[in-house]
């Protein structure tokens, strides 16, 4: 088991997270090249609304101009994950797992693969019923059916092993923001939350728990207090 240090960040402004984020990932490759073994860290946090760019975003997949983006209340960043645009506010659960996968002994595509066996792992605590679809990273519901949907978005950047950004599960989100975009470049796919799938509001506390203890089964982590 290799420790992680499991941070629960509540509600934070996205630039702050990402700060925080970029932070913790510069401090282990740079304690990677002095020969050192830093800790992982798992960091989960919910944003006010704010819709970001990944490196290979079409800017026309944003369907608002500044004026409606204000009405909103929405901020809008351009970062260093891969993916398009996707958004992120209250009652979404983002977790960052700044993890060194050398350590861990995965490569990326076993990395994501075991993100989204974590989002599959969680959502069935529900009931929920994810599932993957073949060259779309992410999870989806109702697959291979003309109600398939996302439930979960996943985008991350790695330099030298060291992962940083992460993954998005609706919990309790407002799809309605979606509609302002092109989720993730998808044009002809509906956005889903644990929420609707179950009719019922449900305790973020909860979720968090489950992912967290998916998380620490599939990378073989231990939790500092």
């Amino acid at each position: 088991m290799q420790s992680c240090v499991l941070s629960d960040l509540g509600m934070m402004d996205y630039a702050k997270a990402w700060d925080l984020q970029k932070q913790l990932f510069q401090g282990k490759i740079t304690q990677k090249s002095n020969g050192e073994k830093p800790l992982h860290h798992l960091l989960m946090v919910e944003h006010p609304h704010v819709y970001t760019f990944g490196k290979s975003a079409n800017r026309e997949n944003l369907l608002v101009d500044p004026e409606q983006l204000a009405a909103l209340g929405a901020k809008v960043y351009d970062i260093e994950r891969g993916g398009d645009i996707t958004y992120h506010g209250p009652g979404q659960l983002v977790a960052y797992p700044i993890f060194d996968l050398e350590q861990l002994g995965v490569g990326v595509k076993a990395f994501v693969e075991g993100i989204e066996t974590a989002i599959i792992r969680t959502l069935a605590a529900w009931n929920i019923q994810g599932e993957i679809i073949p060259d779309r990273i992410g999870v989806w519901i109702d697959k291979d059916t003309d109600k398939e949907r996302k439930i979960a978005a996943i985008g991350i950047k790695c330099s030298r092993y060291v992962s940083m950004h992460g993954l998005a599960l609706n919990v309790n989100t407002n799809l309605d923001m979606f509609r302002h975009i092109v989720p993730c470049g998808i044009a002809d796919k509906a956005v889903a939350s644990m929420q609707n799938e179950i009719t019922g509001k449900i305790d973020m506390s909860d979720v968090k728990l489950e992912l967290g203890k998916q998380f620490a089964s599939i990378f073989g982590l231990k939790y500092l207090t």
